[in-house]
């Protein structure tokens, strides 16, 4: 663990959503660079590597921490776990939605403008989704927290698996994501214990890593057969998926599951090595703590990035453009968290001003930091 101030996070957690942070940035860049020109790059590959993994250890990470706060008052669980992420979604949805609007009134008139931002209240609007879906995750798992962690867990997974497409993002994505979100809650002392466990046994763990990487390798880029193949979710190919064994039910998630498990072992490693390479691991660890700046706030310079590169031809290689616009979609957010911090100005962008908290009692700081 790692000491910060009056409270303390627990390091590879941090490591973990880092990990997770770059990985959700490089796919919205690398199929976005893509997309526009029409061809795919050598960071493909990569996409599709993580593409089974990516969003459940998001949300296994992102569960870890509720047990703490579960039991709070509902007047200051729904400040922290709902009206939170609300201020949020609304405050960044706006300014995303300012930069789109003049497509959309171009297309479709200032009528069909006002319709999709209304419209983005009940159906998350662009990359937003993840910080919409949280407060629902939260809130349902309130309701069923004395319920038998292993019946929900049985039902989510069922969830999972079933093929649920209603054309809604929040109910498919919650069929699809809650299972991974309540083990992190229900499943929380086992995983920290599974990661002290493997922190101390490195050979171990890189010999986990190994085979691991061998499987998923295998399950993404071997395409699945018929009839399964049939199987697979159109949502799969539009996050990067290759139609491979790894995006058929059931073993998406085995898969899922077992990237989750492969994330948190690499980020167990990293923290024992951390003592002897903190300058290299810090900046990963500092992404993690601050994942929600880059999450809220990449899609502007990874737009921006993406354009000049693909007009201006300075750089022609498909995956080499792919990467710079990673960075750009990473460094981004930091660069703009380090301008308000310097100047004062902007704070209410990345930190809820008082006047949004309908719980204005002081809070007691948790002996653990939130995997918010």
């Amino acid at each position: 663990m790692v000491g910060t101030g009056a409270k303390t996070r627990v390091d590879w957690v941090d490591i973990a959503k880092g990990i997770c942070i770059i990985f959700v940035v490089m796919m919205h860049s690398v199929l976005g660079v893509e997309n526009e020109a029409g061809a795919r790059g050598w960071m493909h590959p990569i996409v599709a590597f993580a593409q089974p993994f990516r969003m459940p250890d998001f949300f296994l990470i992102s569960g870890l921490f509720l047990g703490l706060v579960i039991d709070r008052p509902w007047l200051r669980y729904a400040d922290r776990k709902i009206v939170h992420f609300a201020y949020f979604y609304v405050l960044w949805l706006t300014i995303q939605f300012l930069f789109k609007a003049p497509g959309i009134v171009a297309e479709s008139g200032a009528t069909g403008a006002v319709s999709a931002y209304l419209l983005a209240f009940v159906q998350p609007f662009g990359t937003l989704w993840f910080i919409y879906l949280l407060p629902v995750f939260f809130v349902v798992t309130r309701l069923v927290k004395n319920v038998n962690i292993w019946l929900i867990l049985l039902g989510a997974a069922l969830l999972e698996t079933l093929p649920i497409h209603t054309g809604w993002l929040v109910i498919d994505e919650f069929c699809s994501r809650f299972v991974y979100f309540f083990a992190g809650y229900a499943l929380a002392p086992a995983i920290f214990r599974v990661a002290d466990w493997l922190r101390q046994r490195p050979s171990i763990t890189l010999a986990f890593l190994g085979v691991w990487a061998l499987i998923n390798g295998w399950l993404v880029f071997s395409p699945a057969s018929a009839p399964f193949s049939a199987w697979i979710p159109e949502e799969s190919y539009a996050s990067g998926g290759l139609g491979g064994w790894s995006s058929v039910p059931v073993i998406s998630l085995a898969a899922g599951f077992a990237g989750a498990l492969a994330i948190v072992s690499v980020s167990a490693l990293l923290a024992s090595l951390a003592p002897h390479a903190e300058r290299a691991i810090a900046p990963l660890r500092w992404l993690g703590a601050h994942s929600i700046v880059v999450y809220l706030a990449f899609f502007l310079p990874m737009a921006i990035a993406r354009t000049l590169l693909l007009k201006t031809g300075i750089v022609t290689d498909i995956g080499t453009i792919s990467l710079l616009t990673v960075a750009s979609g990473v460094l981004g957010p930091v660069v703009l968290y380090w301008l308000i911090q310097w100047s004062g100005y902007g704070q209410f962008l990345f930190k809820r001003p008082q006047w949004a908290h309908i719980d204005r009692a002081p809070v007691r700081r948790e002996a653990l930091a939130s995997a918010e």
